[in-house]
Formats: structure tokens, sequence, C-alpha cells
């Protein structure tokens, strides 16, 4: 399954310099070009953590992990329909993982309440923080020391511990 993602995500493992760890654990990752200017504005609001990301992004280089996509006709007019409560980013991601089958992920409330309405498969920064250490990418100490260094960026996280979360070796 192809993986999207919104600003929400991306934004929290930038602050803490583990942009790389999405990497490490979905391999590609697809961004609509809006969350792309989403990403733009920010570096012009002077959110420094995004600085040098276009050297990921395909098709600014060819080897790049995160890959810029497009909508079609059918995901615009989707677009159109969505109500004005959600930024361009998640209305962009919401329309492509609908009508593509994608896994989303996202922070943003009211954009996984939408995408649970759409039946859209989602997951976010603690699911990913989670798969990091269910596939021995990190440790537990080091994904709570993530997450800890997310929340003290300003992250409103739903827990402080990822322990209950972890799925016990069979």
């Amino acid at each position: 399954m192809k993986i999207l993602s919104n600003t929400t995500v991306l934004s929290n493992f930038a602050r803490i310099q583990q942009l790389t760890l999405l990497h490490r654990l979905f391999g590609t990752l697809y961004l609509p070009t809006e969350v792309f200017a989403e990403i733009q504005a920010a570096q012009i609001e002077g959110y420094s953590f995004f600085e040098g990301i276009e050297q990921q992004v395909v098709p600014f280089v060819a080897d790049g992990w995160l890959h810029l996509v497009t909508m079609t006709e059918q995901e615009l007019r989707q677009f159109g329909a969505m109500q004005a409560g959600l930024h361009r980013g998640e209305r962009a991601c919401l329309a492509i993982a609908t009508q593509r089958s994608w896994l989303l992920l996202t922070d943003d409330r009211a954009a996984r309440a939408q995408a649970q309405r759409q039946k859209i498969a989602i997951s976010g920064t603690i699911g990913c923080l989670t798969l990091s250490v269910e596939r021995k990418i990190a440790t537990l100490d080091q994904a709570n020391g993530w997450l800890a260094a997310m929340i003290a960026q300003g992250y409103h996280a739903p827990l402080t511990d990822l322990s209950a979360l972890i799925q016990p070796e069979r």
C-alpha cells in the first residue's frame, strides 16, 4: 500500500531532526503538491526544520524518497466539494487517499475524523513511533525520547509513553 502524508506528521519528525525515520519505515512517502506548498510557506515563515527538504523530493532530485503527486480530475472534484474547515493539504490528502486507497498519515483531528467517515486507512505520529519500535528500527526508550522531544516542541500528543501500544513479541 502506498502512503501519503499530510504536513502535521512531517513537521513532528522534522522538528526533532528525525524525518529520515519515516524514510526508514516506509521507503517512499507521497506528498500532494498542496502539502509541499504548505511546507514551502512554512519555510518562508521561518520554520527552519524544513530546511533542505527539497533535497529529498522527487522531482527536484532523482533519488528522493518523498514523491510529489497531483490530483486527478476526479480527485479535484472531491477536493472542491470538501468542507472549508480543512486546509488545502488535508483536503488534497483526503481526496487522493479516498480515490487511490492509500494510507494517510495525519495528526489533524478534523482530517482524521473525515478520513474515518470516508473509511480511509489512517495513522499518525504515534503510529509511526510505535511501528519504529515494532520493526526494531528504534528502541522503546528512543521512541519515547522522540515523543518527549516532539511534545517539548509543541506536539499535542494523546499520550506520553508508547509502552501500552507496543505489541509484545510472540
